[in-house]
């Protein structure tokens, strides 16, 4: 069972504002952040993995997560000061971050998962050394970071005076020139092929959820695929069975994946997805109409086919074999295809997942006293669903739900 106080934890990162002493076009979320990092690092990486360079993806996701954990216990502390107390105070920086960790060891249940945090605190501190097969993962996860920093820059130069941007601007354009030699970033700069695929995917973050009622915190589509990735990546954790690399990998990316067929068809919510039999069937067709044609050609060739596996049928459990894609039972997953070599998916749990984030969005904003019909609607028609005794891909769904509003 997930601890309930870790969830609510990372929800905050919906509140959390970015720039806030700038004016902003849009609403600038540290959720958002972390989606379009890792929408980066997956970029990047794939360059990478494309030049015959191994990526270690689990690191990777993992550095993710709990880099958002540090950024939901400092959020008041702005990273140019917390780089000056890492340079000039190294003892109390440590200190800084044994309370970071002590934060969060009665929320992390999973001693492992605990174990590997406090690693990636000091390497990130400089404590720890990184190891060697790691470092070229290291660096791509930096010049994701760094660039989706970049990236909101240059989104909000265009409403703020040069003068109060131009020294961050020229610190940024310091620090990204020790990243250049990466292949992804080199096209993400120069405006090619790979940055008008982010674009679209930027789209997503305009794009608010629940777009018909009032809500407290509003959150984007892009940053309710990463809430999903990052369930989807603790709930894999819990299992009996040990997965995969590929089927870690294929869980966390087809959750922050999966509503990118929206960037370019919108959200189109539920209820009317539903307004006939038949309309959902015909709205999947229409999407993947439109993002076979808007969509697929900014992509790059070796991707591109995974992206799509990651977006098809995507709340199905599927493998592929002999490169045809197969959709498998649960059992199946775990006895048979829990190989890298049939890149499993839990695309049942991606839906769990999905649906949890539903839930919660819904319940915290009415527990603030921000309520309507179809926020109540949403939360009890989602409890509908995963009665007593419902099992998805051996979790208590039911158990779960109950416990995260309760």
């Amino acid at each position: 069972m997930l601890n309930k106080n870790l969830v609510l934890k990372i929800f905050e990162a919906f509140s959390i504002e970015r720039w806030n002493d700038l004016i902003r076009p849009f609403d600038i979320i540290e959720m958002d952040k972390a989606a379009e990092k890792m929408v980066l690092a997956y970029i990047i990486g794939k360059f990478e993995e494309n030049a015959g360079k191994k990526i270690n993806w689990t690191w990777m996701t993992n550095a993710s997560f709990f880099d958002l954990l540090i950024k939901i216990a400092l959020c008041d502390i702005k990273a140019p000061v917390q780089a000056l107390i890492k340079s000039e105070y190294p003892e109390e920086y440590m200190r800084l971050n044994e309370w970071v960790l002590n934060q969060y060891r009665g929320m992390i249940d999973d001693d492992d998962l605990y174990r590997k945090f406090t690693i990636y605190v000091g390497q990130k501190a400089g404590s720890i050394p990184v190891p060697e097969e790691d470092k070229l993962t290291f660096h791509v996860y930096g010049a994701a970071r760094k660039y989706s920093t970049m990236r909101e820059l240059e989104i909000i130069k265009s409403v703020n005076e040069y003068v109060r941007l131009s020294k961050i601007e020229q610190e940024l354009n310091h620090d990204i020139q020790k990243y250049l030699d990466l292949r992804g970033l080199q096209l993400l700069t120069t405006k090619q092929r790979p940055f008008e695929f982010l674009l679209k995917i930027e789209q997503l973050r305009f794009q608010r959820r629940w777009n018909q009622t009032p809500r407290i915190p509003n959150t984007s589509v892009l940053g309710h695929s990463y809430f999903v990735a990052i369930l989807s990546l603790l709930l894999s954790s819990q299992y009996d069975t040990k997965l995969c690399e590929k089927r870690i990998f294929n869980n966390f990316f087809s959750g922050l994946f999966h509503d990118l067929p929206e960037a370019v068809t919108r959200d189109i919510i539920s209820p009317v997805k539903q307004a006939t039999d038949e309309l959902p069937q015909i709205v999947k067709h229409i999407e993947d109409e439109i993002v076979n044609k808007e969509l697929v050609p900014l992509m790059e060739d070796f991707y591109a086919d995974e992206l799509m596996y990651f977006t098809s049928d995507e709340f199905e459990n599927r493998v592929k074999i002999d490169g045809k894609i197969q959709h498998v039972s649960f059992e199946d997953l775990n006895a048979k295809y829990n190989s890298d070599e049939y890149s499993p998916v839990d695309g049942k749990l991606v839906r769990l997942c999905d649906h949890a984030s539903a839930l919660l969005e819904a319940d915290i904003s009415i527990k603030h006293g921000i309520t309507s019909r179809h926020l109540e609607g949403g939360r009890d028609n989602t409890l509908l669903i995963y009665k007593d005794g419902t099992f998805i891909n051996g979790i208590n769904a039911h158990a779960l739900f109950t416990n995260l509003v309760n």
